[in-house]
């Protein structure tokens, strides 16, 4: 028996599910409200009208999700958010998020994420249609309300823009997870000399505690990035030392790269993430917003 129309709509969507997802959370940094984004996208394709001929559907999907988000990071409240310079996008476990079927994870990783979050909302589309979508100017330009010159100027600036975060993407997950195994060990013993040892000179720490912030020990999340390695290790062995044990921890997978999801009575507390390149640690990201730590592969434990 031939499907019905409806049952190739769903088909057809839920293959391209994951490759919309990825677009609306590089789009957005939020994995929640990707999602919506994507269930808003599969309301207007069931509900298209039946005349409505859809000759590519992945072109014509990845439209309505661009314009989704983009109609979405021009609201007030995004705006405000992405405005805190600690701000970092929402870690996740990609299986949790909806993604384990990515043919690549490097776009999702943190360190590139970061950079895809301090472009402009034209620039993050334009770079993501054209390199990812492979879409044309042409295209892109209806979409961004731009002139399609004007959207070549967009890219080759985004281009620009990204070239750190894409060289984050080099290491192996070997040496990553060498890394990020030394980092904890040395932060663990207060050892500022070995770990400032395994940073870059200009390495960044970002520690994202949400609009309230977040405390550990006495040492409250940083509002603006840290810069250069001495004063990055520094900061990391007090705030371990200050820890004192009350933190449990586990390796863990999280957009797409080894990372540690720490633990504070036996739930997520933060997400420690890594950008890695010339077998040293550039990036460190340090994530612990209560309400943003929903898709980092455990489920909270409910009363009762």
């Amino acid at each position: 028996m031939r499907p019905t129309r409806a049952e190739d709509d769903l088909a057809t969507f839920e293959a391209l599910r994951p490759d919309l997802l990825a677009l609306a959370y590089r789009m957005l940094g939020d994995v929640g409200r990707a999602q919506d984004m994507v269930q808003e996208a599969w309301i207007r394709w069931h509900q298209r009208h039946g005349d409505v001929l859809v000759e590519v559907p992945r072109s014509y999907l990845v439209t309505i999700v661009t314009r989704l988000c983009l109609n979405e990071l021009g609201s007030a409240r995004v705006r405000r958010e992405e405005s805190r310079s600690d701000r970092l996008p929402e870690p996740v476990d990609l299986a949790q998020g909806g993604m384990a079927r990515l043919e690549s994870f490097e776009d999702v990783s943190m360190a590139f994420m970061v950079v895809l979050e301090r472009l402009s909302p034209a620039e993050r589309a334009v770079l993501l249609l054209h390199d990812v979508f492979d879409f044309d100017h042409d295209d892109i330009a209806a979409l961004v309300e731009r002139s399609p010159a004007a959207c070549r100027k967009l890219l080759e600036r985004a281009r620009q823009r990204v070239v750190d975060g894409r060289r984050m993407l080099t290491a192996s997950r070997e040496e990553h997870a060498r890394l990020l195994a030394a980092f904890v060990g040395t932060a663990e013993r207060g050892d500022v000399a070995a770990l400032a040892g395994l940073l870059a000179e200009d390495a960044v720490l970002i520690t994202d505690g949400g609009r309230e912030g977040r405390r550990v020990g006495r040492f409250r999340n940083l509002r603006a990035p840290l810069v250069g390695a001495p004063r990055v290790a520094a900061f990391v062995a007090a705030t371990a030392r200050a820890a004192g044990g009350a933190l449990g921890f586990e390796p863990h997978e999280l957009n797409g790269r080894p990372a540690l999801l720490l633990l504070r009575g036996g739930q997520p507390f933060a997400a420690l993430l890594l950008g890695v390149a010339g077998g040293r640690i550039e990036r460190v990201f340090f994530h612990a917003d209560p309400d943003r730590l929903r898709f980092v592969g455990r489920v909270p434990v409910g009363p009762g």
